[in-house]
Protein backbone atom coordinates (compact mmCIF):
# COMPACT_ATOMS: atom_id res chain seq x y z
CA UNK A 1 0.00 0.00 0.00
CA UNK A 2 0.92 3.49 -0.98
CA UNK A 3 0.81 5.62 2.03
CA UNK A 4 -0.01 8.88 1.20
CA UNK A 5 1.24 11.75 3.85
CA UNK A 6 -1.98 13.79 5.41
CA UNK A 7 -1.93 16.97 3.73
CA UNK A 8 -1.16 19.60 6.77
CA UNK A 9 -3.99 22.04 7.85
CA UNK A 10 -3.28 25.94 7.79
CA UNK A 11 -4.11 27.26 11.47
CA UNK A 12 -7.54 29.30 11.40
CA UNK A 13 -5.77 31.87 13.94
CA UNK A 14 -4.02 34.69 11.87
CA UNK A 15 -2.14 35.95 14.87
CA UNK A 16 -0.41 32.78 15.62
CA UNK A 17 0.02 31.61 11.62
CA UNK A 18 3.74 31.22 10.71
CA UNK A 19 5.02 33.35 8.28
CA UNK A 20 5.41 30.61 5.80
CA UNK A 21 1.66 29.53 6.56
CA UNK A 22 0.61 32.98 6.35
CA UNK A 23 2.48 33.53 2.92
CA UNK A 24 1.27 30.16 1.73
CA UNK A 25 -2.42 31.48 1.76
CA UNK A 26 -2.20 34.85 0.33
CA UNK A 27 -0.71 32.98 -2.85
CA UNK A 28 -3.60 30.60 -2.63
CA UNK A 29 -6.04 33.59 -2.46
CA UNK A 30 -4.25 35.37 -5.13
CA UNK A 31 -3.90 31.87 -7.40
CA UNK A 32 -7.85 31.74 -7.01
CA UNK A 33 -8.20 35.24 -7.84
CA UNK A 34 -6.00 35.23 -10.79
CA UNK A 35 -7.70 32.20 -12.03
CA UNK A 36 -11.54 33.75 -11.62
CA UNK A 37 -9.89 36.92 -13.99
CA UNK A 38 -8.43 34.48 -16.49
CA UNK A 39 -11.76 32.86 -16.99
CA UNK A 40 -13.62 35.94 -17.81
CA UNK A 41 -11.51 36.44 -20.91
CA UNK A 42 -11.48 33.05 -21.68
CA UNK A 43 -15.18 32.46 -21.74
CA UNK A 44 -15.01 35.59 -24.55
CA UNK A 45 -12.92 33.94 -27.07
CA UNK A 46 -15.20 30.86 -26.70
CA UNK A 47 -18.59 32.85 -27.41
CA UNK A 48 -16.70 34.20 -30.22
CA UNK A 49 -15.36 31.34 -31.38
CA UNK A 50 -19.05 29.76 -31.56
CA UNK A 51 -20.38 32.90 -32.90
CA UNK A 52 -17.58 33.25 -35.97
CA UNK A 53 -17.97 29.10 -36.55
CA UNK A 54 -21.66 29.62 -37.01
CA UNK A 55 -20.97 32.64 -40.01
CA UNK A 56 -18.43 30.41 -41.34
CA UNK A 57 -20.99 27.39 -41.55
CA UNK A 58 -22.97 30.30 -44.19
CA UNK A 59 -19.90 31.32 -46.13
CA UNK A 60 -19.07 30.16 -49.19
CA UNK A 61 -15.37 30.37 -50.39
CA UNK A 62 -12.53 28.29 -50.75
CA UNK A 63 -10.47 28.50 -47.48
CA UNK A 64 -13.45 28.07 -45.43
CA UNK A 65 -13.23 24.87 -44.28
CA UNK A 66 -9.54 25.42 -43.36
CA UNK A 67 -10.60 27.94 -41.39
CA UNK A 68 -13.28 26.25 -39.77
CA UNK A 69 -10.59 23.36 -38.76
CA UNK A 70 -8.48 26.60 -36.96
CA UNK A 71 -12.00 27.77 -35.19
CA UNK A 72 -12.68 24.23 -33.60
CA UNK A 73 -8.77 23.91 -32.27
CA UNK A 74 -9.88 27.34 -30.79
CA UNK A 75 -13.07 25.88 -29.46
CA UNK A 76 -11.57 23.16 -27.92
CA UNK A 77 -8.54 25.06 -26.34
CA UNK A 78 -10.97 26.95 -24.16
CA UNK A 79 -13.30 24.42 -23.52
CA UNK A 80 -10.53 22.85 -22.08
CA UNK A 81 -8.46 26.00 -20.45
CA UNK A 82 -12.45 26.55 -18.97
CA UNK A 83 -12.54 22.69 -17.31
CA UNK A 84 -8.83 23.41 -16.59
CA UNK A 85 -9.38 26.92 -14.25
CA UNK A 86 -12.90 25.64 -12.89
CA UNK A 87 -10.90 23.02 -11.61
CA UNK A 88 -8.48 24.72 -9.83
CA UNK A 89 -10.45 27.58 -8.52
CA UNK A 90 -12.25 23.98 -6.62
CA UNK A 91 -8.67 23.16 -5.75
CA UNK A 92 -7.86 26.50 -4.07
CA UNK A 93 -11.62 27.15 -2.15
CA UNK A 94 -11.68 23.53 -0.58
CA UNK A 95 -12.39 24.14 3.22
CA UNK A 96 -14.15 25.04 5.80
CA UNK A 97 -17.12 23.06 4.67
CA UNK A 98 -19.75 23.14 6.72
CA UNK A 99 -20.40 19.38 8.07
CA UNK A 100 -23.46 17.32 8.87
CA UNK A 101 -24.31 13.71 10.35
CA UNK A 102 -24.36 11.25 7.36
CA UNK A 103 -24.37 7.78 6.69
CA UNK A 104 -21.09 7.04 4.57
CA UNK A 105 -23.58 4.34 2.88
CA UNK A 106 -25.89 6.10 1.34
CA UNK A 107 -23.38 8.65 -0.25
CA UNK A 108 -22.15 5.64 -1.81
CA UNK A 109 -25.55 4.17 -3.14
CA UNK A 110 -26.51 7.64 -4.50
CA UNK A 111 -22.92 7.97 -6.83
CA UNK A 112 -23.23 3.97 -7.83
CA UNK A 113 -26.34 4.49 -8.85
CA UNK A 114 -25.93 7.29 -11.59
CA UNK A 115 -22.95 4.71 -12.75
CA UNK A 116 -25.07 1.97 -12.83
CA UNK A 117 -26.25 2.77 -16.63
CA UNK A 118 -22.54 2.95 -17.60
CA UNK A 119 -22.02 0.14 -15.93
CA UNK A 120 -24.43 -2.31 -17.52
CA UNK A 121 -22.88 -0.70 -21.14
CA UNK A 122 -18.89 -1.34 -19.97
CA UNK A 123 -20.07 -4.72 -18.61
CA UNK A 124 -18.82 -3.98 -14.86
CA UNK A 125 -20.37 -6.12 -12.04
CA UNK A 126 -21.04 -3.40 -9.07
CA UNK A 127 -20.36 -5.71 -5.47
CA UNK A 128 -21.69 -3.95 -2.82
CA UNK A 129 -20.58 -5.25 0.69
CA UNK A 130 -21.84 -1.78 2.99
CA UNK A 131 -21.97 -2.31 6.39
CA UNK A 132 -25.90 -2.26 7.72
CA UNK A 133 -24.59 -1.08 11.19
CA UNK A 134 -22.12 1.25 9.83
CA UNK A 135 -21.67 4.74 12.31
CA UNK A 136 -22.92 8.25 11.20
CA UNK A 137 -19.62 10.15 10.49
CA UNK A 138 -20.00 14.06 9.95
CA UNK A 139 -19.91 15.15 6.06
CA UNK A 140 -20.24 17.28 3.44
CA UNK A 141 -22.93 15.69 0.93
CA UNK A 142 -22.01 17.45 -2.32
CA UNK A 143 -18.31 17.75 -2.15
CA UNK A 144 -18.17 14.07 -0.52
CA UNK A 145 -20.25 12.66 -3.45
CA UNK A 146 -18.07 14.62 -5.99
CA UNK A 147 -14.61 13.09 -4.41
CA UNK A 148 -16.65 9.73 -4.36
CA UNK A 149 -17.69 10.02 -8.36
CA UNK A 150 -14.16 10.84 -8.98
CA UNK A 151 -12.64 7.99 -7.50
CA UNK A 152 -15.80 5.76 -9.69
CA UNK A 153 -14.96 7.34 -13.18
CA UNK A 154 -11.21 6.29 -12.35
CA UNK A 155 -12.04 3.03 -11.74
CA UNK A 156 -14.46 2.63 -14.78
CA UNK A 157 -11.41 4.15 -17.14
CA UNK A 158 -9.23 1.56 -16.04
CA UNK A 159 -12.27 -1.45 -16.93
CA UNK A 160 -12.84 -1.00 -20.24
CA UNK A 161 -13.32 -4.12 -21.21
CA UNK A 162 -15.70 -4.78 -18.44
CA UNK A 163 -14.69 -5.95 -14.92
CA UNK A 164 -15.65 -5.57 -11.12
CA UNK A 165 -15.92 -2.81 -8.88
CA UNK A 166 -16.41 -3.88 -5.08
CA UNK A 167 -17.19 -1.27 -2.80
CA UNK A 168 -17.40 -2.09 1.35
CA UNK A 169 -17.71 -0.09 3.97
CA UNK A 170 -17.28 -1.16 7.55
CA UNK A 171 -16.20 0.28 11.07
CA UNK A 172 -12.40 0.64 12.43
CA UNK A 173 -11.17 1.76 15.76
CA UNK A 174 -10.63 5.33 14.60
CA UNK A 175 -13.82 5.63 12.95
CA UNK A 176 -15.47 4.30 9.44
CA UNK A 177 -13.53 2.60 6.24
CA UNK A 178 -14.37 2.56 2.32
CA UNK A 179 -12.64 0.22 -0.04
CA UNK A 180 -13.03 0.71 -3.98
CA UNK A 181 -11.57 -2.02 -5.61
CA UNK A 182 -11.45 -2.28 -9.36
CA UNK A 183 -10.09 -4.99 -11.67
CA UNK A 184 -8.94 -3.18 -14.40
CA UNK A 185 -5.65 -2.25 -15.30
CA UNK A 186 -3.54 -1.12 -12.57
CA UNK A 187 -1.14 1.31 -12.16
CA UNK A 188 2.94 1.31 -12.01
CA UNK A 189 4.62 2.37 -8.70
CA UNK A 190 5.48 6.00 -10.08
CA UNK A 191 1.91 6.38 -11.08
CA UNK A 192 0.38 5.58 -7.54
CA UNK A 193 3.10 7.67 -6.09
CA UNK A 194 2.14 10.71 -8.22
CA UNK A 195 -1.27 10.69 -8.41
CA UNK A 196 -2.57 13.02 -6.06
CA UNK A 197 0.05 15.89 -7.19
CA UNK A 198 -1.73 18.74 -8.41
CA UNK A 199 -1.30 18.77 -11.74
CA UNK A 200 -0.16 15.44 -12.50
CA UNK A 201 -1.81 13.11 -15.20
CA UNK A 202 -1.47 10.00 -17.48
CA UNK A 203 -4.51 11.17 -19.37
CA UNK A 204 -4.60 12.98 -22.11
CA UNK A 205 -6.30 16.53 -22.08
CA UNK A 206 -6.51 15.82 -17.75
CA UNK A 207 -6.73 18.50 -16.02
CA UNK A 208 -4.26 16.20 -13.07
CA UNK A 209 -6.71 17.95 -10.45
CA UNK A 210 -9.40 15.46 -10.18
CA UNK A 211 -7.61 13.39 -7.55
CA UNK A 212 -6.02 16.21 -5.49
CA UNK A 213 -9.67 17.70 -5.20
CA UNK A 214 -10.64 14.67 -4.12
CA UNK A 215 -7.95 14.36 -1.29
CA UNK A 216 -8.50 17.90 -0.16
CA UNK A 217 -12.63 16.50 0.57
CA UNK A 218 -11.52 13.63 2.40
CA UNK A 219 -8.87 15.42 4.42
CA UNK A 220 -11.38 18.52 5.19
CA UNK A 221 -13.83 15.39 6.22
CA UNK A 222 -11.35 15.10 8.81
CA UNK A 223 -9.95 11.20 6.52
CA UNK A 224 -7.22 10.48 4.36
CA UNK A 225 -6.73 8.18 1.14
CA UNK A 226 -4.19 5.42 0.27
CA UNK A 227 -4.03 3.40 -2.76
CA UNK A 228 -2.57 0.02 -3.20
CA UNK A 229 -2.41 -0.81 -7.25
CA UNK A 230 -0.65 -3.63 -9.17
CA UNK A 231 -0.01 -3.38 -12.97
CA UNK A 232 -2.67 -6.01 -14.89
CA UNK A 233 -4.82 -6.81 -12.00
CA UNK A 234 -6.29 -3.93 -10.55
CA UNK A 235 -6.07 -0.66 -8.03
CA UNK A 236 -7.58 -0.59 -4.01
CA UNK A 237 -8.71 2.93 -2.94
CA UNK A 238 -8.76 2.48 0.92
CA UNK A 239 -10.57 6.49 2.60
CA UNK A 240 -11.04 6.16 6.15
CA UNK A 241 -12.77 8.71 7.93
CA UNK A 242 -12.98 9.81 11.80
CA UNK A 243 -15.91 8.64 14.01
CA UNK A 244 -16.65 12.06 16.12
CA UNK A 245 -17.75 11.62 19.42
CA UNK A 246 -21.33 11.66 20.41
CA UNK A 247 -22.07 10.63 16.75
CA UNK A 248 -23.37 7.02 16.33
Amino acid sequence: MTKLPPQSELPSDDDQMDPLARQYLELAELAGSLAHEIKNPISVIHMNADLLSEELTDAQWPGRRRAEAKVEIIRQQCQRMENLLRDFMRFTRMRDLQMTPGCLNDQMEVVLRMFQAQADKQQIEILRYLDPDLPSILLHSDSLQAALINLVKNAFEAMEGGGQLIVRTYSTPRGVALDLIDTGCGMEDNTAIHMFEPFYSTKHGGSGLGLPIARKIFEAHGGRINVQSEVGRGTKFIIEFPMPARIS
